[in-house]
């Protein structure tokens, strides 16, 4: 439930950011408070999905609220997936994948540093990296090639992404437990 509140904020801002400027910065303060609202804890512990979601509608509420920077709007969906594959690629590149954290919030400190558990959560944290390229890689294709498709599909796309990312996490963490468990 954690994992999901974590990307609450995004999943609003998919279905908030509306197609005018007005909507834009109103799904922006929306976010922003949902950043605050729903990682609440993970912020108090330093949880890179939470941080960096904040910073990034901070920066956002900031240029598009108050400094009226157009090309914020103008470049939200490459700047949005960007700063997801950042979050993710930064913290594996880091040593500290982010789905490390989650995990450990349902674990006994002395399972914290097991070597399986952290191959595991950087795996995970892998295949969600791999996912957010692909979401900035829709993004950049959407903005460079306006009109060509439907924007219902864009925004299909992107929350399929989403949806399967969550799917992975999901089977994949019962996927290892059942195998622990049959180990044992």
């Amino acid at each position: 439930m954690l994992f999901l509140l974590g990307f609450m904020p995004w999943i609003l801002f998919l279905f908030l950011a509306g197609h005018s400027l007005a909507g834009l910065e109103r799904s922006v303060i929306i976010c922003l408070l949902a950043s605050v609202v729903c990682g609440f804890n993970g912020l108090r512990k330093g949880f890179i999905l939470q941080l960096g979601t904040l910073v990034f509608f901070a920066f956002c509420f900031i240029s598009l609220n108050l400094l009226k920077i157009v090309w914020v709007a103008m470049y939200m969906n490459i700047l949005a997936n960007g700063t997801l594959a950042i979050i993710m690629w930064g913290s594996v590149l880091s040593g500290k994948p982010f789905a490390l954290q989650y995990a450990r919030e349902n674990l006994s400190k002395e399972k914290w540093n097991d070597p399986k558990l952290i191959k595991t959560c950087r795996f995970i944290t892998i295949i969600w990296g791999i996912l957010m390229l692909l979401a900035l890689a829709v993004s950049v294709f959407k903005t460079t090639h306006q009109g060509l498709y439907p924007e219902w599909l864009y925004f299909d796309t992107s929350l399929s992404i989403i949806i399967s990312g969550l799917t992975f996490t999901i089977i994949y963490k019962h996927y290892k437990r059942a195998r622990t468990k049959a180990k044992n």
